[in-house]
């Protein structure tokens, strides 16, 4: 089977890619490369997995020079004209998207940049996925969609209607017009609603990469409503292993839905969306316990309000998930922040 995945310089994309090489699949990778964050740790990525540098070209194929099933193509989503001869060129069986424009709080300064990469860059590529009869479309929702959501624990039934961040409104977007195309064309399509994933290769925007260089650095660190925030953080290794297990069975349609009692997250046509988290939620201020009990140092805290566009609490119930792939998750908090900062201390040749 012959895979695309967009966003494979991103930090899951990358993980995947060595994922689904080591399962079998010939893999076709597709970033951009944009400067939202550091662009040295998404070429690293790159190099991590065969992908020199120097041999990249916008709109031009590199091979792996380390995994013989994985070659890289620098190009926009937006650059429809490129994006449907790489489609008729390269005759993808599956695709995985996880390009995006990503951050909730960067939306709320560079609206633009979302509604480029999260819908006309999305819109792109399942127009793609149609025309060329893809087998299956797999894409990254977020928790965020859960907005003013109270709830607990967020289900897939649930409505998602007031999203409080054009980031999170983008993904529940994505969502709509996923269904439209599943319906219209009979397009399999699978949506999954990540949960604060983390991990080494990281994002630097994230709490996890932030706080630790900070504590490393002997500097404060800012913590958001006053610590009090819950978050159902989930180990990289752990997405990943759902996503393939998702990849492998193709969505199918709901014999038993009705558009009398709607549940959101299956439909008649082969759509379905599912939670993908460690459902198992703790506070922020245990999360930076975590990081100060390997860095065997305290961090300095500064206390503050809650910021626009985030959320007191995410908690995924996985129950669907579990019950359909057999899907749970295996790495703890302290495992997997140890994990994360043993990598950054090596990735960044610092002491602390």
């Amino acid at each position: 089977m012959k895979i695309l995945v967009t966003g494979s310089a991103g930090f899951i994309g990358f993980h995947l890619v060595n994922k689904l090489v080591i399962e079998g699949f010939e893999v076709v990778g597709l970033d951009s490369i944009n400067d939202y964050y550091l662009t040295s740790l998404k070429y690293g990525r790159l190099t991590e997995t065969g992908i020199n540098k120097a041999s990249i070209n916008y709109n031009q194929i590199v091979k792996s020079t380390s995994l013989p099933a994985y070659s890289f193509i620098q190009l926009k989503l937006e650059d429809k004209e490129n994006l449907d001869e790489l489609f008729l060129t390269q005759q993808f069986d599956m695709v995985v998207n996880l390009a995006a424009q990503v951050g909730v709080r960067y939306s709320i300064t560079n609206p633009s940049a979302y509604i480029n990469s999260n819908i006309v860059g999305f819109s792109n590529l399942i127009e793609c996925c149609r025309n060329f009869k893809i087998s299956h479309f797999v894409f990254a929702s977020s928790s965020s969609v859960y907005g003013l959501n109270e709830t607990i624990p967020f289900t897939t039934d649930q409505t998602v209607d007031h999203p409080i961040s054009l980031y999170a409104a983008t993904k529940k977007s994505n969502e709509l017009m996923a269904h439209a195309y599943s319906h219209l064309y009979n397009l399999p399509v699978t949506g999954l609603r990540f949960f604060t994933v983390y991990g080494p290769w990281g994002r630097p925007d994230m709490a996890l990469f932030l706080f630790t260089k900070a504590i490393i650095e002997d500097e404060p660190i800012e913590v958001f409503n006053n610590g009090e925030m819950e978050r159902d953080f989930t180990y990289v290794d752990d997405i990943v292993e759902g996503v393939i297990k998702v990849i492998k069975n193709p969505a199918t349609g709901n014999p038993n839905w009705s558009g009398f009692i709607t549940d959101p997250s299956s439909s008649k046509a082969p759509y379905r969306l599912y939670n993908i988290g460690n459902s198992h939620p703790i506070k922020l201020t245990a999360f930076i316990d975590a990081i100060e009990n390997r860095l065997a140092k305290k961090a300095k805290r500064t206390m503050l309000p809650m910021q626009p566009g985030d959320v007191h609490k995410t908690y995924a119930d996985i129950t669907p998930l579990k019950v359909k792939f057999g899907y749970q998750s295996f790495i703890n908090i302290q495992e997997g922040v140890n994990k994360f900062v043993d990598w950054y201390v090596d990735y960044f040749k610092v002491s602390h």
